[in-house]
């Protein structure tokens, strides 16, 4: 599948030698760029320019009416976002000095090397991206607002930290450049790799590959494919994955344990944008974005010698970093309310709520597993209940043993729930303090009090204590919240 042409906005080549034109068209295609413009018509090309509908323009000083100097002064002041290029056939200093004095981005002399021609395009082009990230970073980050929130619908959080990663994410999104996602263990860097591949708009699928261990033969056939008879048992050609994803993000996660040979080819597919499938001579081009991933630290590792120095930089071209859960506690009770329904929608159980001194321990949790561990912690608190054999102490404890030993214990007279209830439970009597809420599952049924106290501090609890906040989340007025709490204290 096919990506739309690249840049958004289009190189304008102004040169009125046509082979030189078509030469330099061909360069630019190969390595990707193939929304170009040569105009037959010069007037109509530098209009296009001042007009600042061109990404790009390549300007031949030779030009004679009106002349390449005159133009690229005029460029400049009519639109000097867009970067010009100048070309001319004798290598003047003088001439380069005055150019780049003039406001041109860069000097070419003729007749252009092709690998010159790139680096000077992509350069250009890799400026005016980034004042365009930069300008609609700061116009989400100032607005307030998120242009498509429903991107990050699968990523359950209110804190602050969270909400300027998905700014950023909407201001990077359509770039062709690598993403390097870092965080440890259990944060979400696929949930937040895929939330990348929606704010891309691309139309090709996303593609995850865990290279983390692979050596360099797997490494190299699960990415670029082989030919038919490669190696011995290459019975049949394979397309591999950077062709599975085309048109749409390659995401590797694990890329921190590359093997040095791996490290060089991803290198190369990230700079020439090109690969060669096993048994093949011809390189392929790649039309998938690299979203990657890590926990380890690649700066460190890049100074060590571990990890090859150009890769680590070609790689963060945008970085993104997750906070460990420990560092968004505010989101705890909302992962936890979130988990919560979805382990009891899996066990076809009713929405269950936690006590008070369970929440209280999974609140002050360190969480090394991060947002994994919560949600294995909460699976099997909803299996244990569902069985029969929850006990609230024992899990206290197990939070306890497993973090660094500060856990609060529980709270003083809070029972464990039952989750086999005998008929008096279902019939609404025998059951648990309205004071302490409870884990509902099995066959009671709670009553009104219970519930409308259980939605009360889970309201208080995902404000902060705001008695304000709370009582607009549940649509009712403060003085009515505060009346009801004292009469159920």
């Amino acid at each position: 599948m096919s990506e739309l042409p690249y840049p958004e906005s289009p190189v304008v080549i102004l040169d009125e030698d046509r082979s030189a034109v078509e030469q330099m068209i061909r360069v630019l295609a190969r390595a990707g760029i193939d929304n170009v413009i040569a105009h037959d018509d010069l007037v109509a090309a530098s209009q296009f320019v001042q007009r600042g509908e061109a990404g790009l323009a390549l300007l031949d000083l030779s030009l004679a009416d009106p002349s390449g100097e005159k133009l690229l002064d005029v460029f400049v002041r009519s639109s000097p976002q867009t970067p010009v290029i100048v070309l001319t056939a004798g290598a003047d200093g003088e001439t380069a000095a005055a150019c780049m004095r003039s406001g041109a981005l860069d000097y070419l002399v003729k007749p252009i090397e092709a690998g010159r021609l790139l680096a000077s395009v992509w350069n250009g082009l890799s400026i005016v991206e980034l004042k365009r990230e930069v300008e609609a970073f700061r116009d989400r980050v100032l607005g307030g607002s998120l242009s498509r929130p429903e991107i990050f619908r699968n990523i359950v959080t209110c804190d602050p930290h969270m909400l300027a990663i998905f700014k950023y994410i909407e201001s990077v999104g359509k770039s062709r450049q690598p993403v390097l996602i870092t965080g440890e263990t259990g944060t979400g860097k696929e949930l937040f790799a895929r939330a990348v591949h929606e704010a891309s708009g691309r139309s090709g699928p996303f593609v995850a590959v865990n290279v983390g261990g692979l050596d360099d033969s797997i490494f190299s056939d699960s990415l670029f494919g082989h030919l038919r008879g490669a190696y011995t048992g290459a019975d049949t050609a394979r397309a591999g994955f950077i062709r599975q994803a085309s048109g749409g993000t390659i995401f590797l996660d694990e890329v921190g344990d590359l093997e040095p040979r791996s490290q060089i080819k991803l290198l190369r597919l990230l700079q020439e944008g090109e690969y060669y499938p096993l048994g093949s001579d011809r390189p392929v081009r790649s039309e998938a974005r690299v979203v990657a991933a890590t926990t380890k630290d690649l700066n460190a590792a890049s100074r060590a010698g571990t990890y090859r120095n150009d890769l680590y930089y070609r790689l963060q071209t945008h970085p993104i970093s997750l906070p460990p859960l420990r560092e968004r506690r505010g989101d705890i009770s909302l992962l936890v309310d979130h988990f919560l329904r979805r382990s009891a929608s899996a066990l076809r159980l009713p929405d269950p709520a936690l006590p008070a001194g369970l929440m209280k321990a999974l609140a002050g949790y360190d969480y090394p597993g991060n947002v994994r561990e919560l949600e294995s912690f909460i699976h099997d608190v909803v299996t244990s209940a569902a069985g029969g054999s929850l006990d609230i102490e024992a899990l206290i404890r197990r939070l306890a043993s497993a973090g660094s030993g500060t856990m609060p214990a529980p709270e003083a007279g809070t029972a464990p729930p039952r989750a086999a209830p005998s008929r008096m439970d279902a019939a609404g009597g025998g059951g648990e303090s309205p004071e302490s809420p409870i884990v509902i599952v099995g066959s009671r049924f709670p009553s009104l009090r219970e519930v409308e106290l259980a939605l009360f501090r889970m309201a208080l609890e995902r404000t902060a204590g705001n008695v304000s906040s709370a009582a607009s989340m549940l649509g009712i007025s403060r003085q009515t919240l505060a009346k009801r709490l004292k009469d159920r204290d």
